[in-house]
């Protein structure tokens, strides 16, 4: 009888334990995965320039890839270099795996100098005045050969900032701020 009585106790706290993991949400369920290496291969296309850069080893973030990072996002217009938030290269990272693609990232816009941000403001109504892009906190890119659309829902499904969709621009727009999206 008590032999029943366990394997009915093991039995009830594995379906808990079944439906809590069910009930954790995309990011939470994310970051309880197996740590790995995380690798970026991002082009810049407004410098030329390319990087590939494993910024998280699957134990700690690489200082020195990240300041590769954080030199490749930089204001090229200022030749200015802000710390760029790892989230945003965490989100990068997620964001290819729901696309199942490693094609290079083209990058249009990473980190953007207040003095930058404002001279784009002057010229165009699609620049916030406080932009996430002055914070190292936003990016604009596409993927080669990837839907844009397909990019926009994936960034949608995590559920990690901000997205902002520019079809007519080609890029699509995510931060690391308050969820929400906008077209």
């Amino acid at each position: 009888m008590d032999q029943i009585d366990n394997h009915r106790r093991k039995l009830l706290a594995l379906g808990a334990a079944s439906l809590g993991m069910a009930l954790l949400p995309t990011k939470a369920m994310a970051i309880l995965s197996t740590p790995r290496p995380r690798v970026l291969t991002i082009n810049n296309l407004n410098t030329g320039e390319n990087i590939k850069a494993e910024f998280f080893n699957g134990k700690s973030y690489n200082k020195d890839e990240l300041a590769r990072l954080n030199h490749m996002f930089r204001d090229y217009r200022a030749n200015k270099i802000k710390s760029i938030d790892t989230a945003l290269f965490d989100q990068l990272f997620r964001l290819q795996l729901l696309l199942e693609n490693r094609k290079p990232i083209q990058l249009i816009s990473g980190y953007r100098s207040p003095i930058t941000n404002e001279n784009l403001r002057s010229h165009s109504r699609g620049v916030a005045k406080r932009s996430y892009h002055t914070l190292g906190q936003a990016m604009d890119f596409h993927i080669q050969g990837v839907d844009l659309s397909h990019i926009r829902k994936a960034a949608l499904k995590m559920k990690a900032g901000g997205v902002g969709y520019y079809p007519r621009s080609n890029f699509v727009h995510i931060d690391t701020g308050p969820v929400r999206s906008w077209a």
